[in-house]
């Protein structure tokens, strides 16, 4: 049992791996911080082009908010996508990564890839913090009546990225082609998720060969209902929808607990795989 004292060691050495992540993030970089916005904005520019102008798509006018800007509906979705995409990938690397660092000392070596979700966490609240100025900028003040409710929803994709981390983390230390196959996985994942394009564009289609409609079937992907309640809240302005909440927090707690016990099974060699 974690005796008090282990506990806030622990917590302290937690919060000193989470500040060297976040101050070697962008060492020796010019534009430094920056960086956290540019990209984002960077991909939000692509993608408004690409389904916004090209597609002329358009976010359905749902909730009190009545927004119709496709960049603001985009980024609602596509900045906690990135954070959860930038804990899983960050955390993948980090026992590799600190190979040295775990055979000179003992600590939880669970905390390596913790560290590395939370520097996430920082720049993604910062993010946020931003979008939720522009959004207030735009009339959508229901954005902030729904606040504690869309941290709640960042606190789940926290959940959900530490999760896959752990999983994958310890997996890559004996596997070493994961860190190389999630990038390829989550470019598919992305595209298999409504974010880039709103979910009525797969209104009445359906899977070829099949009856099962499109949209039906990826639902079933919980990424689906997470872009889903990020709208509801900041976007839309309205309540988020109860049941998918549930579902989301379900994969998260689930994929978590998955992580930790195959994270804690498979540690036990870790210092010689390395």
């Amino acid at each position: 049992m974690t005796t008090l004292a282990e506990y806030r060691s622990s917590r302290e050495l937690l919060n000193n791996l989470t500040l060297r992540e976040l101050r070697s993030k962008y060492k020796r970089s010019f534009l430094g911080w920056i960086w956290s916005l540019l990209n984002p904005l960077a991909n939000t520019l692509v993608y408004t082009v690409v389904f916004g102008v090209l597609f002329k798509a358009k976010p359905p006018e749902e909730g009190p908010s009545h927004l119709q800007v496709y960049a603001l509906y985009l980024l609602c979705a596509l900045l906690p996508w990135n954070f959860f995409q930038t804990s899983v990938m960050s955390s993948v690397g980090s026992l590799v990564g600190n190979g040295n660092l775990i055979k000179k000392t003992y600590f939880p070596r669970e905390l390596l890839p913790a560290s590395t979700v939370g520097a996430a966490l920082v720049s993604h609240l910062i993010e946020m913090g931003l979008l939720l100025v522009v959004l207030l900028a735009f009339g959508d003040y229901w954005a902030i009546e729904w606040l504690p409710v869309t941290f709640v929803l960042i606190l789940l994709v926290g959940v959900f990225g530490l999760g896959a981390g752990l999983l994958f983390s310890i997996l890559n230390v004996y596997f070493r082609d994961i860190e190389h196959f999630l990038g390829i996985f989550f470019l598919l994942w992305l595209y298999a998720t409504p974010i880039v394009y709103p979910p009525s564009t797969l209104q009445g289609h359906h899977l070829p060969g099949t009856h099962l409609g499109a949209l039906e079937v990826l639902r079933v992907n919980p990424m689906t209902e997470m872009a889903a309640l990020f709208r509801s809240t900041m976007f839309y302005g309205r309540a988020p929808d109860g049941w998918s909440l549930l579902y989301f927090a379900v994969w998260a707690f689930a994929l978590f607990w998955v992580g930790l016990r195959v994270f804690g099974r498979m540690e036990r060699r870790l210092a010689e795989e390395l």
